[in-house]
């Protein structure tokens, strides 16, 4: 039985590397940063010991509940500080520290050199930190406190080259769009506030998360009507608008492109297992209270299935090798949401954890391509499988689980999600299951074609000169204030970055394997272990005491999706593989798609012009100037004009005569006796 202390600890370890690094390191042994760095790692290995020995305990049935600490009393509510340990918890915290300390190790080589070294130590052990705090909190106040300190440390990350005017942009962009989301997760946080009474009344903490789950099961709304109807509706869609800004759907999806201004591990740690994944996490963590309203997982399946399409398809065209990988990721995000939207808790999940693998590795990836190219940008790299023969093998595994190519991660998980949307669950009507199919199956033939584009762009084909080359035609454009610098070493990366890869591609072709492979309970593994292990977790969050049901591998429907994957590679292989200019995207001579994707549907456009020059900036700041100046204002200069005329008024009785002054005195008493005797 693992106790209280050691799951504590998977929190203290990072957030005390963070004061390490931020009050000792860099203030006083800035010259020995590297210290920051190995005290990071150290303190998430040992974290990703103690999570592994929480996830053996689950997985054991040993009893993980403890006591919380009190914080605060409000009202007929208590907010305390407390653990919650079930098998969502502790595969949570199995993927958060595991990709962490891979991508920390990582960083000692793309950092490398780093004047603020230290500085990015501190920023990633405190993302680390705030994403275990949100995974283990037990109360509702408790989990927003860490969800928003996942927004801040968000923005120093991606802000981390703040001198760069893009970056700051980006981080900037990132803190409001997610703000915005987080708006209605608070006003779903104040509604379960007022009915603190209500809940105490019927036995429940009205932020105590297994009671909010309880206030939504029939039994409890039979009894009191806790959250129902359209109330339960509401406070699901609240927490959905939370969701939907870290995870990045549509339409909060536009500041997770952007976000690649920052450190290429950053963007692989944000991507992979913290930041977006927080946002899938938040509603499966409520899923007992979204499966109850149909109309709020309808909007979650629709919404995640449209964004897992409307992503895809800018990845077509996107030449930044980060950018597509952002948008991949957005859409395979899409493809979560909409597997929890139909009732698919856990091949939701299970994605999750195969996605974290797969799309680390991409990242890491272009993180080595850029360390050997000095760009991130497709058009000047090319024929690098040359020179990065070992780099190339795992950006092609990573690629093909991303794409869901049998016996890779990808397949097993995508497989599951689709198999189950075709099925549906009855928690949606029939149609909004096929039209989630259709759109996850049309997401298959992107994602692939947008992977292996990326991967021919990449690696095949002659090396075109990387950011000399880039520098060199950018100065010939706009020659003034151009420089050239060099940056291209055509070699394969230092072991340090590709060590981290190397653990990421055979979890990435190893993971799939605990869930679907008929031949896993020959080597101990029960078939459906992941998902059946998940589900479970699920049947006793709403106190149902029976294994939960799992999809059984489907034949014809992995030949479905293979087909629809292998048309989309050979669609690529076919426009890209032979052609001698890669500079040059041959969807451009479809003018019209090409400006469009290329130009993201023009959402930042619209955004910019018509909601913040035109709705914010003229509408609302224009408003409130208006007001600031003629009543604000008006209301303070008639203050002032009010006492500045009786000052005038009074100082015509200052004449300096004392003659006058004892007769004012007189009247005055007189007046007060006058008064006193008419009383």
């Amino acid at each position: 039985m693992v106790n209280e202390a050691i799951i504590w600890a998977i929190f203290l370890l990072p957030l005390g590397s963070f004061a390490f690094a931020a009050l000792v390191v860099r203030p006083f042994f800035n010259r020995f940063s590297l210290i920051s760095g190995l005290a990071t790692i150290a303190g998430l290995g040992t974290a990703l010991g103690f999570s592994i020995w929480t996830l053996r305990s689950v997985i054991l049935g040993h009893d993980s509940e403890f006591e919380p600490i009190e914080w605060l009393e409000v009202g007929g509510a208590s907010i305390d500080f407390g653990l919650l340990i079930d098998p969502l918890t502790a595969v949570m915290l199995i993927v958060v520290t595991g990709v962490s300390l891979l991508v920390q190790i990582y960083s000692l080589g793309y950092m490398k050199g780093d004047a603020s070294f230290s500085r990015y130590y501190a920023y990633m052990s405190l993302f680390t930190a705030a994403m275990l705090g949100l995974v283990l909190a037990s109360n509702i106040i408790q989990l927003y406190v860490f969800w928003e300190l996942v927004g801040v440390s968000s923005y120093l990350l991606i802000g981390f080259w703040h001198e760069r005017p893009a970056a700051a942009a980006a981080a900037k962009k990132a803190f409001i769009i997610t703000r915005i989301g987080d708006v209605g997760f608070l006003i779903a946080i104040l509604y379960l506030f007022t009915q603190a009474d209500s809940f105490a009344a019927a036995g429940l903490n009205a932020f105590h998360i297994p009671d909010i789950w309880e206030a939504a099961q029939p039994e409890a709304i039979a009894a009191g009507a806790l959250l129902s109807g359209g109330v339960l509706t509401w406070v699901a869609l609240g927490i959905f608008a939370g969701a939907a800004g870290k995870s990045g759907q549509f339409p909060l999806h536009t500041w997770l492109p952007d976000a690649m201004e920052g450190p290429t591990p950053v963007s692989a740690l944000i991507h992979a297992a913290t930041m977006v994944a927080a946002g899938v996490f938040l509603v499966a963590r409520f899923f007992p209270v979204f499966e109850h309203s149909t109309d709020a997982m309808t909007v979650v399946a629709l919404v995640g299935a449209f964004t897992a399409v409307f992503a895809a398809s800018m990845g077509l065209v996107m030449n930044d090798i980060k950018r597509v990988m952002a948008y991949s990721t957005v859409s395979q995000l899409g493809y979560m949401m909409a597997a929890l939207g139909l009732g698919l808790y856990a091949p939701a999940i299970f994605h999750l954890v195969t996605h974290a693998a797969f799309k680390a590795l991409l990242f890491l990836g272009a993180g080595s391509v850029n360390h050997a190219t000095g760009t991130f940008d497709m058009r000047y790299m090319g024929g690098l499988r040359k020179v990065m023969p070992v780099t190339y093998v795992l950006v092609l595994i990573a690629g093909l689980a991303l794409v869901g190519i049998i016996p890779l991660a990808g397949f097993w998980s995508k497989d599951e999600i689709l198999l189950g949307a075709w099925g549906g669950t009855g928690l949606v009507d029939t149609w909004v299951s096929r039209v989630t199919f259709s759109a996850l199956l049309a997401g298959v033939i992107l994602t692939a074609f947008y992977t292996i584009r990326m991967i021919i762009l990449t690696f095949h084909g002659e090396f075109r000169g990387g950011i000399d080359r880039e520098l060199e035609e950018k100065a010939q454009a706009a020659p003034v204030g151009a420089s050239h610098n060099g940056g291209v070493h055509l070699a394969e990366s230092p072991w340090v970055m590709l060590l981290p890869m190397l653990v990421l591609g055979v979890i990435a072709v190893l993971v799939g394997y605990l869930a679907n492979p008929q031949w896993t309970e020959e080597i101990g593994i029960p078939r459906h272990w992941i998902t059946g292990f998940l589900g479970d977790g699920l049947q006793a969050a709403r106190d149902i005491h029976e294994h939960a049901g799992t999809l059984d591998f489907s034949r014809w429907m992995a030949t479905v999706s293979t087909v629809a994957a292998l048309s989309g590679i050979g669609l690529a292989v076919l426009l890209y593989q032979r052609r001698r200019d890669q500079r040059t995207d041959l969807v451009e001579r479809v003018r019209p798609v090409h400006t469009l994707l290329s130009q993201k549907y023009y959402m930042d456009s619209l955004y910019e012009n018509l909601i913040v020059r035109k709705g914010f900036y003229k509408i609302v700041a224009g408003f409130t100037d208006w007001i600031d100046r003629n009543l604000v204002d008006g209301i303070v200069d008639l203050i002032g004009w009010f006492f500045r005329n009786i000052g005038t008024a009074i100082g015509k009785f200052q004449t300096g005569q004392v003659q006058a002054y004892a007769t004012g005195i007189a009247f005055g008493v007189l007046a007060i006796i006058l008064a006193l005797l008419l009383a």
